[in-house]
């Protein structure tokens, strides 16, 4: 995990949370991102009242405790999302928890009580046994509306850079997402991963195999990546697709059902066959998640129940928990279908 740059990147920063001086750490963070991006002081005493409950909410109550904090952007204004995850006991009862005075430790009981009205926004979801995932945002202004797509990374113990990235776009009708792994880890990984980025959002409007053909060829000075782009045309009511390498797409029916998406083989920037597109049925209320094999496949959605129904960063961010390895860089995107 890293400690406090100067300076807080848009892909947010990772804390360790096990002491109340770790606690403290993430709440200064917050301010000084906050203050960076012009936040007025009302909002940013409200964001450092719901910075400290969350951290101190893992100190006194989780496992293997950890923070993401992270700026989040709309056209208009900027605001800052904390993203608590931990592996404790969980809640059984969400709805009685976030009421004042509910505490399992004996302690005044009225952190998540405070997240609840000082926020903007926020979502939790929680299992007994696996653990509590809290998000919430504080934007300066009203709250924009909520968003269809996030996502997490997270790079291999050891690193300070993460070879895994993933963005999206909305360009001429077509909503597109990408997800892409920088051969390997580390710096070069990741200025692959940058790359792919930054050409994805350049890329001119078009199809996702045509989009995939155009990382390919600017990722040739790199060394490599695995890409995949997926559409989600909600008048046609599906999802266009074209990955590749060992990048995972799976559909999420609102019926519980699920179906995997193909990735070719090959290596962007490097080695590529000719490129495929498929198409997915995409009914209303499908989740759409992607990730890089630093996800395992092997997580249930059945073992957590409500879990898709759940903002995309909840569900990314219970994903990466359960089913990130520490053994490589990690990362997820999810995108909901309204």
């Amino acid at each position: 995990m890293a400690s406090v740059p100067e300076g807080l990147l848009d892909g947010g920063v990772w804390f360790r949370v096990e002491a109340a001086g770790t606690a403290a750490s993430v709440r200064r963070a917050a301010e000084r991102l906050a203050t960076d991006l012009g936040m007025p002081e009302n909002r940013i005493a409200d964001l450092s009242i719901v910075a400290a409950e969350a951290a101190g909410n893992l100190v006194k109550h989780a496992d293997q405790g950890i923070v993401m904090v992270r700026p989040v952007r709309t056209a208009e204004q900027a605001g800052v999302e904390i993203i608590a995850i931990d592996s404790g006991p969980g809640i059984a009862d969400v709805p009685h928890a976030m009421g004042d005075g509910h505490s399992s430790v004996g302690t005044l009981g009225i952190g998540l009580g405070a997240i609840q009205r000082q926020s903007s926004r926020w979502d939790l979801h929680s299992v007994p046994g696996r653990g509590t995932v809290l998000a919430l945002q504080v934007w300066p202004d009203r709250a924009p509306e909520p968003s269809w797509v996030s996502g997490l990374t997270r790079p291999l113990t050891g690193e300070q850079v993460c070879g895994d990235a993933y963005a999206s776009r909305d360009v001429e009708g077509r909503r597109q997402v990408m997800v892409c792994d920088g051969l390997g880890h580390g710096g070069l990984a990741a200025v692959a991963a940058n790359e792919a980025v930054r050409a994805f959002r350049k890329a001119p409007a078009g199809p996702p195999a045509t989009v995939v053909d155009v990382l390919h060829r600017a990722l040739g000075h790199t060394r490599g990546a695995a890409v995949a782009v997926a559409e989600l045309d909600q008048a046609a009511g599906l999802i266009h697709y074209a990955g590749l390498g060992n990048i995972a797409g799976t559909v999420f029916g609102p019926d519980g059902g699920r179906r995997g998406m193909v990735s070719l083989p090959g290596i962007a920037g490097h080695q590529r066959r000719q490129l495929r597109e498929y198409d997915y049925p995409m009914p209303s209320g499908a989740v759409v998640l992607m990730h890089s094999d630093g996800i395992v496949d092997r997580w249930q959605e059945s073992d957590y129940p409500g879990l898709l129904t759940r903002t995309p960063a909840v569900i990314a961010a219970t994903v990466l928990r359960d089913a990130g390895t520490r053994r490589d860089d990690a990362g997820v995107l999810v995108a909901r279908v309204s």
